[in-house]
């Protein structure tokens, strides 16, 4: 639904004192005899949890027995086509009269000061925001240098005043609904030579400050955060911009956040289903340790009444997946017969490194990265002391596509194997994790590197990626 108000990333509280229930008393014109909805921030998702009838006077109200949680609520129109914006937090019967015609300005509000609160805050930010893109405008047009000067001047006093208006506001105004909003929202404040970095110490005492003060004035067993859709932008920028890339870093910061989040509902829900979405597929090769922990500590023996049997079944398989093919760990050993029956094992394979090919014989993309995939290997790995060990997955093909392939683009110095679908029924049959799954083979081909001790090097990247880690590996790096 398209956003009618500008959102200043609100930020409200999840306590309510002395109340039962929320009743909030809406009157919305022009519409008439219709239903509008009620629903809330959940990250970059807009959940209804109620709705009500309009009477002829444009009237409705959203009734419940238990309060609900602190947050930024949508009143949604009659065709969910948009919304407007209120708060709810202590105070949960209060009333709203909006009309569409004049809602650009902002809904009025009786019994709700922290609405009141944020409607003078939009209305001062709203007049700022004007006198600056009037700034800004002229700048862009083109000055002398003397014009210039003055309204790169006005910019900056505009800005302090601005800084000056907010901290007032934080500080008349404890614990209220804007104060932890504006308290989020603050950034560190670089100074000195940290503003302007001269060396590489200045560059690391920067980001060292910048990371340690970031979450300051948030809580993050404050389950309002949940339900504003300004945090988990918060939250990305984090581990995108200054969370060290490697897995012990990443656990350590998820660790710390959900051992206070555990105490309020709304945002461990909220950051577990945050951490398992960006994980469960990874962006890079490290983080299937960040996934595989995330299962064994927060899920694989505890029950959340918001994950449903299918979604607990998908991040369960997924973790049984990725367990057997971390970064760093011993790859699965894998028997399978060659050409002639004979069983060929992966560890029996002597090798300084070793790329395991899982492929299908009827795959248009397999038939043309195998043969690229041999020219590097005769070019440049073979001469390094690899091996290629492929493994071929029967899906609608037969041994002989399996055998033409190889005959027809001479890949006879590989090691061949076929995984033949009575062998793969007969590891599950026997309750054996199938090599497919030990080895998370989601699509084909898939492509491993492993070392002399057959640990995982590499996967799941391009034989073009696999060359550069394995060059950078001979070289010593």
């Amino acid at each position: 639904m398209k956003r009618i108000l500008p959102l200043f990333a609100l930020f409200v509280s999840s306590s309510v004192f002395g109340q039962h229930g929320y009743e909030i008393k809406v009157t919305f014109k022009p519409f008439k005899n219709q239903h509008i909805y009620l629903g809330h921030y959940f990250g970059k998702t807009y959940p209804i949890i109620d709705s009500a009838l309009l009477n002829e006077k444009s009237e409705a109200v959203f009734r419940g027995d238990k309060p609900l949680p602190g947050g930024i609520y949508l009143v949604g129109y009659p065709n969910k086509s948009g919304f407007f914006e209120i708060l709810v937090d202590r105070q949960q019967q209060f009333s709203v009269i909006a009309d569409t015609a004049t809602l650009a300005k902002g809904a009025r509000f009786v019994n709700s000061t922290d609405n009141d609160l944020f409607t003078q805050y939009q209305q001062y930010m709203g007049n700022k925001g004007k006198t600056i893109n009037a700034l800004q405008k002229q700048l862009k047009e083109g000055t002398n240098k003397a014009d210039s000067a003055r309204l790169t001047a006005n910019l900056v006093k505009i800005d302090a005043e601005v800084k000056a208006y907010r901290e007032n506001l934080m500080t008349k105004h404890p614990g209220t609904i804007l104060t932890a909003l504006l308290m989020s929202m603050r950034e560190p404040e670089l100074t000195g030579s940290m503003k302007n970095p001269k060396n590489k110490a200045d560059s690391v005492a920067a980001y060292e400050y910048f990371k340690a003060h970031y979450w300051d004035g948030v809580s993050f067993w404050d389950g309002r955060l949940a339900y504003t859709p300004f945090f988990e932008d918060k939250l990305d920028k984090y581990f995108t911009q200054l969370v060290v890339g490697h897995p012990d870093s990443v656990i350590k910061e998820i660790d710390y956040m959900l051992s206070y989040a555990s105490i309020n509902a709304e945002m461990n829900r909220f950051l577990l289903i945050k951490f398992v979405n960006r994980y469960i597929n990874q962006k890079f090769m490290w983080e299937d340790a960040v996934f595989v922990h995330l299962f064994e500590k927060y899920f694989s023996n505890k029950e959340y009444d918001w994950l449903n049997e299918k979604s607990r079944k998908l991040i369960t398989d997924r973790a049984y997946s990725l367990m057997a093919n971390i970064m760093g760990t011993p790859a699965a050993d894998i028997e399978l017969p060659d050409s002639s029956g004979t069983t060929r094992s992966l560890y029996s394979l002597p090798a300084n490194y070793t790329i395991v090919a899982f492929w299908d014989p009827t795959c248009g993309h397999c038939k043309e990265v195998l043969p690229k995939l041999d020219s590097f290997y005769l070019a440049k790995w073979k001469a390094a002391g690899m091996q290629l060990y492929a493994v071929a997955k029967e899906t609608d093909g037969t041994q002989k596509d399996w055998l033409n392939f190889i005959h027809e683009k001479h890949l006879e110095s590989w090691t061949h194997v076929y995984y033949s679908k009575a062998a793969d029924k007969a590891r599950t049959d026997s309750g054996i994790p199938g090599y497919s799954q030990l080895y998370d083979v989601q699509s084909f081909p898939t492509l491993y590197l492993l070392d002399k001790d057959k640990r995982i090097v590499a996967k799941k990247l391009t034989y073009e990626q696999l060359d550069e880690i394995l060059q950078l590996k001979l070289k010593g790096q």
